[in-house]
């Protein structure tokens, strides 16, 4: 039987990363380039031209016509900023916001000749995780990214291995855009958020939400202030103010995470995005969701680092395709 290969390819605002992976999910190449700013067009064609130079670079891929060599056409999947939303097959809610509106999917499946999948990159966090990460084999994983934004995703595993929870909606796992929960009445109404509400989880919890929330309570007395990692280094290094406010986000990604356990009760929550590194996270974050759940008691639900970081979201693109 011909070897299959897998190509994922992680759609971000600056640059496209594309992965060919084979059956075992070993990785067999790899390729980085710039993001087309501003151009659906030139996106559309360069995300093809990442698939066409992953195929050499692999080789021996049986094209339509040219007969039987030692691979099948490999399959595509692409981790996108935003969602495809199935009813039109549009993409909506993407920060690189050229592809709002897109039929990227079907755009890009006529340029390669065959089915293109696209997925939400929290989403393909998850289904990344879910399958040889740090939640393989579990029923139900939410997937958190803490980065520069907040993002969830959902994989449900069944009999063909693990699969995104999209939902009709095309939003499943969208938990940066809630209002943080039990927020205190200093907390309220919250900050703008990009999507034009007050108080989403993610001006709270995202690196640059806590940014400015150390910014807002310790401004600085000259100069610019910290960003997040440096709030973080800072905080380890013993800088008091610096340690109230992961204090902060820490509380805050407690009541957060515990609505989403409140709701979904999933097997395990794994983390991805810069955020993620902070190892601190994964001692003190059970016990600020257990003080939320419904009915109280301890969190059984596992609070894990992504196992695979950057790589989870262009490996879960891969894995859209079911063995």
């Amino acid at each position: 039987m011909a070897a299959r290969v897998r190509i994922g390819i992680d759609l971000g605002g600056t640059k496209i990363e594309g992965l060919a992976l084979d059956e075992a999910g070993a990785e067999l190449a790899r390729l980085r380039i710039a993001t087309p700013q501003h151009d659906y067009v030139a996106t559309v064609k360069a995300l093809a031209g990442v698939v066409a130079d992953l195929e050499r670079r692999v080789g021996g891929i049986r094209r339509a016509g040219s007969g039987v060599s030692a691979r099948e056409e490999a399959s595509v999947g692409v981790g996108i900023p935003g969602t495809v939303v199935q009813a039109t097959g549009l993409v909506k809610n993407a920060n690189s916001t050229w592809l709002n509106g897109q039929p990227l999917e079907r755009d890009l499946s006529r340029a390669l000749g065959r089915p293109v999948r696209c997925a939400n990159d929290a989403n393909c966090l998850a289904v990344s995780e879910a399958t040889d990460g740090a939640a393989a084999g579990a029923g139900v994983v939410f997937a958190v990214i803490l980065g520069t934004g907040v993002g969830g995703g959902i994989a449900v595993r069944d009999f063909g291995g693990a699969r995104v929870h999209v939902g009709p909606n095309g939003v499943g796992g969208e938990w940066g855009h809630n209002p943080l929960p039990w927020a205190t009445e200093d907390e309220l109404p919250g900050p703008r958020c990009y999507c034009g509400r007050f108080g989403c989880i993610e001006t709270w919890i995202s690196g640059t939400g806590l940014a400015r929330d150390h910014a807002t309570l310790h401004p600085p007395d000259s100069g610019r202030a910290l960003s997040g990692p440096e709030i973080v280094a800072a905080a380890a290094a013993g800088d008091a103010a610096a340690e109230a406010s992961m204090v902060r986000l820490e509380d805050r990604a407690g009541r957060a995470l515990a609505s989403a356990v409140n709701l979904l009760d999933p097997d395990v929550i794994v983390i991805g995005g810069g955020l993620s590194k902070v190892d601190r996270l994964y001692a003190n974050l059970p016990g600020l969701i257990a003080r939320h759940l419904f009915g109280g008691g301890e969190l059984a639900t596992p609070v894990r680092k992504a196992k695979h970081g950057d790589a989870s979201g262009v490996r879960g693109a891969a894995w859209l395709w079911p063995a």
